[in-house]
């Protein structure tokens, strides 16, 4: 793997060198954009308004725009120059339980590796110490143009730099929740089912919907028939009736 960010993990007075590595790689039928009428690829080229012509990406730059419309522009040196000591230095803020945290907030996670031969010691000290605990340590780091919070967390003996949302990123649910009231006889169904359907082999899960567009292209490509598409479920109109069918075929299907 090839390390996206180096530096160090700074708690307390211990300094930890380390390199941050992508923990997660998403695997998706990739579609391209096409000319419906012809099958033609579509390009997207790099149009400067001002002069009226394509030009080059040599040529591309970043820049802010103002509420007025003026554009600030910003080069690599000035990013380089921001006055910010995340961008090397992951401090971490304190330490909280890892129920505490909202899931809700989690972005992308990276694995840390040690920086050097003198990392070692206290890498392994450090995510020790976490495992022991049940404590994650709650950070900011600047990474990919981005200063996040960051949680640190031990998985299968190895650094977990978890990315965050900041608090003002997370939408409220406004009036999603229902106002339906349930009944503790529907509510003793439900934790019956529960418990019967607790536990899933993840090993065993795949991606039907990448799978069924891989036959479908195939099929087109061919010129063969398409699948059918499965019919969809109708939704049960009797509560109780759909809880007890279910738990029945819970217990069926476990062998009880």
């Amino acid at each position: 793997m090839r390390a996206i960010w180096s530096g160090t993990i700074q708690f307390g007075m211990v300094a930890l060198p380390v390199r941050l590595y992508g923990a997660t790689e998403e695997h998706a039928v990739r579609l391209h954009e096409i000319h419906a009428l012809d099958g033609s690829r579509v390009e997207h080229r790099r149009f400067c308004r001002a002069e009226g012509r394509e030009i080059p990406y040599e040529e591309v730059g970043r820049g802010y725009a103002m509420p007025d419309g003026t554009v600030v522009p910003l080069t690599e040196q000035d990013l380089a120059r921001l006055p910010l000591p995340t961008k090397h230095t992951c401090e971490v803020l304190g330490f909280v339980p890892g129920a505490d945290i909202d899931p809700i907030s989690f972005a992308r996670p990276y694995y840390a590796g040690p920086g050097g031969p003198g990392a070692e010691r206290p890498y392994a000290l450090l995510v020790e110490a976490l495992a022991r605990t049940g404590m994650v340590g709650v950070a900011k780091l600047a990474i990919r143009n981005r200063e996040r919070m960051a949680l640190l967390r031990p998985r299968r003996g190895v650094l977990v730099v978890q990315t965050l949302l900041w608090e003002d990123e997370l939408r409220e649910p406004g009036d999603l929740a229902p106002s339906a009231p349930v009944t503790d006889r529907e509510l003793a169904l439900a934790e019956v089912l529960i418990k019967e359907l607790t536990g899933v082999e993840k090993r065993e899960l795949h991606d039907e919907y990448g799978h069924a567009l891989e036959q479908l292209i195939a099929a087109k490509a061919s010129g063969g028939e398409l699948a059918e598409a499965p019919a969809q479920t109708v939704p049960a109109v009797d509560l109780m009736a759909a809880l007890e069918a279910s738990v029945r075929a819970a217990r069926a299907e476990r062998g009880d």
